[in-house]
């Protein structure tokens, strides 16, 4: 049998592949902060039916990706300022602690594992693909939880980050801001390999900081192009 070329998605997990395209969609843009969502459109780009679109819906809501609104349909989230401010400092004291903790405790193994998926993310960012790119980010950070080995933590660090999702997948990050960044991750991985807990947990906290920097510059802009 000859292979499609449409981009209708198999039928195999359905409803996580169609939540996978829908985040890509968040980080490409293709959908903003405050869209309503067109289950029409989307099951016409899909080729699927309303059933497993309206799941992967309730997977994104749970993420706090989606807002659903009972005879209203599904919208993209909006994320405050305050929440912001309330969310990113704790997370990087969380991830702080882990940082000094994964120092402590990793093997030559664990290092090369981190610095493999920082490889392949930094392969992502010279493609400019920042849908993969952040697949990758957001495994070099749970992969200092795992290293660090602090169970409670890690399921804290957890439950914040279906919040910071959110925001993580709604702002638009500038070149200057994704630079930034991947400069932060350069940094991370030499104080990991030195085995430095301090420095690592200083740099955490501090991207952290650059990472709620970006966020509320993002949402200024979402605003005044509203404005206008």
């Amino acid at each position: 049998m000859a292979m499609s070329d449409t981009a209708i998605i198999p039928r195999r997990s359905l409803h996580d592949e169609l939540a996978a395209q829908l985040r890509d969609m968040l980080m490409r843009g293709d959908l903003k902060a405050g869209d309503k969502i067109s289950e029409q459109a989307l099951c016409q780009r899909f080729g699927v039916s309303r059933t497993p679109l309206r799941e992967a819906l309730k997977v994104l809501a749970n993420e706090g990706l989606v807002i659903l609104s009972p005879n209203r349909g599904a919208s993209v989230a909006r994320v405050s300022p305050e929440e912001v401010d309330e969310l990113f400092p704790i997370m990087g004291a969380m991830e702080a602690l882990a940082g000094e903790a994964a120092c402590a405790r990793a093997t030559d193994a664990d290092i090369a594992r981190v610095q493999a998926m920082h490889d392949e993310m930094l392969v992502h960012y010279r493609a400019g693909d920042p849908a993969a790119y952040l697949r990758l980010n957001r495994r070099i950070h749970e992969a200092f939880f795992d290293i660090a080995g602090n169970h409670a933590l890690a399921q804290l660090y957890q439950t914040l980050m279906v919040r910071i999702h959110a925001v993580r997948f709604v702002a638009q990050k500038s070149s200057e801001r994704w630079r930034e960044a991947v400069d932060d991750h350069e940094e991370m991985m030499a104080a990991l390999k030195a085995r430095d807990g301090v420095r690592l947990g200083a740099i955490l906290k501090l991207h952290l900081r650059h990472k709620a920097a970006m966020v509320h510059e993002s949402l200024e802009g979402t605003d005044s192009q509203a404005a206008e």
